[in-house]
């Protein structure tokens, strides 16, 4: 659990937020709440920073979970896979190595948002059945509803990364 540091303030009335800056918790909150109240808001607020903390750790079982959940929603159950799990890649999101039936998704996609992880794995899925990217691979990509808001998503978060390169060969 971070170090708390409770901010008060004449103006805030009612609201509390949260916020974590260095690597310590800032709470604030009205200037008029009580010791206790502030106590307990921090225990609160600490408690559901750890559990957003917990779901963005890579994990190999909560990856297999949701891919579970998208064959059974974009594929109707039919697709099997070998092994599924996160992998350090630096250049790619994702992999399927169609013969074997491994699917591994990049360490960092587990920061993203849950949508785009979403689309990672049933962009790998569909891989499961067709192993280019024809026509038809991309009819399967296209079952999950938010196919082109992620790729849109990826797309800028590559773009930013090249930039970010190119500034820094300067």
């Amino acid at each position: 659990m971070p170090p708390v540091r409770i901010i008060t303030s004449r103006k805030r009335r009612r609201t509390v937020a949260a916020r974590l800056r260095s690597g310590v918790l800032e709470l604030l909150v009205p200037a008029t709440m009580p010791i206790a109240e502030r106590e307990h808001w921090a225990e609160v607020m600490s408690k559901r920073l750890e559990r957003r903390a917990e779901r963005r750790r890579p994990s190999d079982r909560r990856l297999e979970q949701r891919a579970g959940r998208l064959n059974q929603r974009h594929f109707d159950g039919g697709l099997t896979w070998a092994s599924i799990g996160f992998a350090d890649m630096d250049h790619q999101w994702g992999s399927c190595s169609f013969t074997d039936g491994a699917i591994r998704i990049a360490r960092r996609a587990a920061e993203l948002p849950d949508w785009v992880l979403d689309y990672l794995l049933v962009h790998e899925l569909a891989h499961l059945v067709q192993s280019d990217h024809g026509r038809e691979f991309h009819a399967l990509e296209n079952r999950y509803p938010l196919t082109e808001r992620a790729k849109g998503y990826l797309l800028a978060l590559d773009s930013a990364a090249a930039l970010q390169l190119s500034a820094d060969e300067v």
